[in-house]
């Protein structure tokens, strides 16, 4: 029998899907639920397994578009699966002469075992291959040694696997001015996020107002709660929290903010809810997860979220429903040394904000001059739906609440209060 594999419906709006990596070879023998193939869809990739166990034919190529349902490979079920092997251990004691100590000596026999050492899973290889990995320096926990993603991970946080450099690679760099080209495919990833930043400049009356905050008062919180934060929760106390939860309070007071125009039919949509958008910059581009509800939790549920969310986008496991929707959209280019951005609408928002680098300045605090570590807060709006006076409002109640973050609290007592948080 021969099963055919086509690209299920992943999405209402999905018609179309990208074929990102094959997991498997043409005529490799699959196994039931075994991941054959990634598929990068228009906000995320996924990976599609085998419904059944067989051979395999493929029958595009990577970074091939495929409508939903059309065909991708086929399994012949009927084939017969490749008999198993494993390693033998067998002991082999030695008796011909007197010996010291009467201590098997084992020796292994190696029999082309498909899950042998070294060999890593389709989502350790793919950790590997991100990071210029060499699989050989890796210590595989899996059966019989096989690599796990977890392994893969741990060797790039730990740096314990060394950079996979061969002569042959460092052949083929360009020489010094060379002015050859190199042609590739634009990720589909890649694709939409144009179009949609095309859009937004398109589309909206954007404006962009800015201000600045003292992050004193939050840094000295976080040295000295963060560890009982931690020993408590079990999450870092980061800079993220804060600002998530002083954007839900100020979205709640300036309700414009938080909506957005339906052009279609004319009319303003109001959220009396904050679902937070949060850019996560991942090896196939930049992409916006949502922490759902964010003016409903607490400061170690938004760190727990946001941990959750950055993972996934680092590891490649974020899904439809992890991205849809949001109402507000935070993004820091701090984190890789912006002192100052204009950041652009993600529709059908309205609004962004834009954290940046923390930086040491001098600041006039009742006549003296002081450094204070300072960052400058960017807001993007669409000018059609919210006035200056929102806008300006609204960034300046964000200032307040971060420059006196016990306004963002419960109860008299800071400790207390951040922790019920």
């Amino acid at each position: 029998m021969i099963l055919e594999v086509v690209i299920p419906n992943v999405a209402e709006s999905i018609t179309e899907v990208t074929l990102g990596t094959w997991l498997v070879k043409d005529g490799d023998y699959v196994q039931l639920d075994q991941p054959i193939c990634e598929v990068e869809t228009d906000k995320a990739s996924q990976e599609l397994i085998a419904e059944k166990a067989g051979k395999i034919s493929l029958v595009v190529s990577e970074g091939d578009d495929v409508a939903v349902g059309g065909l991708i490979a086929k399994i012949d079920t009927d084939a017969p699966a490749p008999a198993k092997t494993e390693t033998v251990e067998i002991p082999k004691v030695e008796v011909a002469a007197p010996v010291v100590k009467d201590t098997p000596i084992v020796e292994k026999v190696e029999v082309n075992n498909h899950y042998a050492a070294q060999t890593p899973s389709p989502s350790a290889k793919r950790v590997i291959s991100e990071n210029n990995l060499d699989a050989s320096k890796i210590s595989g926990t899996g059966k019989d040694g096989r690599i796990t993603k977890d392994d893969a991970l741990q060797a790039v946080k730990n740096g314990q696997a060394t950079l996979q450099v061969s002569m042959q690679n460092m052949i083929s760099q360009p020489m010094a001015f060379s002015r050859e080209d190199e042609v590739k495919k634009m990720p589909r990833i890649r694709k939409v996020i144009s179009e949609r930043l095309v859009f937004a400049k398109n589309s909206t009356a954007m404006l962009t107002t800015f201000n600045e905050v003292n992050m004193q008062p939050i840094m000295d919180i976080r040295t000295k709660y963060k560890d009982k934060f931690k020993e408590i929760h079990g999450v870092n106390l980061g800079f993220m929290s804060f600002f998530t939860k002083a954007c839900s309070l100020a979205l709640m007071k300036f309700p414009e903010v938080n909506a957005y125009i339906d052009v279609e039919k004319g009319e303003l949509i109001y959220h009396n809810y904050t679902d937070i958008s949060i850019a996560v910059s991942t090896p196939k581009g930049l992409v916006v997860p949502v922490i759902r509800n964010a003016e409903s939790l607490t400061m170690d549920g938004i760190e727990k979220a946001v941990l959750t969310l950055a993972k996934k986008g680092r590891d490649g496991q974020l899904t439809m429903e992890d991205m849809d929707g949001g109402t507000f959209t935070i993004t820091n280019g701090g984190v890789f040394g912006s002192l100052m951005s204009t950041p652009i609408i993600n529709p059908p928002q309205s609004a962004i904000l834009g954290m940046h680098k923390i930086q040491d300045r001098p600041m006039v605090e009742n006549g003296q001059i002081v450094v204070r570590p300072m960052m400058y807060l960017a807001l993007s709006y669409d000018h059609r739906i919210i006035d200056g006076k929102e806008s300006v409002g609204f960034l300046v109640t964000v200032k307040d609440y971060l420059e006196n973050p016990e306004k963002m609290l419960i109860g008299t007592d800071p400790v207390e209060a951040l922790l019920m948080l």
